[in-house]
């Protein structure tokens, strides 16, 4: 079996005071054996090729030597190359809604939510935000700036109960676009 191109989504890597530059990311995910590690841009997106038959016990792995080697925990969300091109492709409000926006955010879970985590989540809805679930992520539109916007990731997880890290779309889409064909 030959490695699969994989990608993590980090919770928790420069922001809050909590600081890794990404050639000491890459060396973390490297110390773990996995192979041909990259960083894209500062925010705890990693791309690397893995032997990885069990997704989630490959994602706790990561988990446990981050929060070794960093001090705190750091979630931490794998997708497939197929997975970040659906993802990139997939269009969750109408195009006119998204042209018109100020944000468009994908969010990363662990696992899809259940009815009461979807039903919590419908609470979160303003006139500036709007969520739609699809399978393991979240799509969350702001239609003014994000800073404008009373939602953020502590208060996705307080409501809905599960851990989450957001990425705007179009970085998802810069990462399908050059790791994904």
């Amino acid at each position: 079996m030959s490695p699969s191109k994989l990608f993590a989504f980090l919770r928790a890597i420069n922001v809050g005071g909590h600081t890794v530059t990404m050639a000491e990311l890459r060396r973390h995910f490297e110390s773990v054996g996995l192979e041909d590690v990259e960083t894209f841009i500062a925010s705890g997106n990693v791309i690397f090729s893995a032997n990885a038959k069990d997704v989630p016990a490959l994602e706790r792995k990561i988990e446990s030597h981050l929060h070794k080697s960093l001090g705190y925990e750091v979630k931490t969300f794998v997708r497939t190359a197929s997975e970040v091109g659906e993802i990139a492709r997939y269009q969750p409000f109408p195009e006119a809604a998204v042209r018109s926006t100020g944000a468009l955010c994908v969010g990363f879970v662990a696992e899809p939510l259940a009815a009461a985590a979807k039903k919590a989540l419908s609470t979160l809805r303003t006139e500036i935000d709007g969520f739609h679930v699809h399978g393991r992520e979240i799509y969350w539109i702001c239609k003014l700036k994000q800073s404008e916007s009373k939602f953020s990731n502590v208060r996705f997880e307080k409501t809905v109960g599960v851990p989450i890290t957001f990425r705007g779309a179009n970085t998802i889409a810069r990462l399908a676009a050059k790791h994904c064909s």
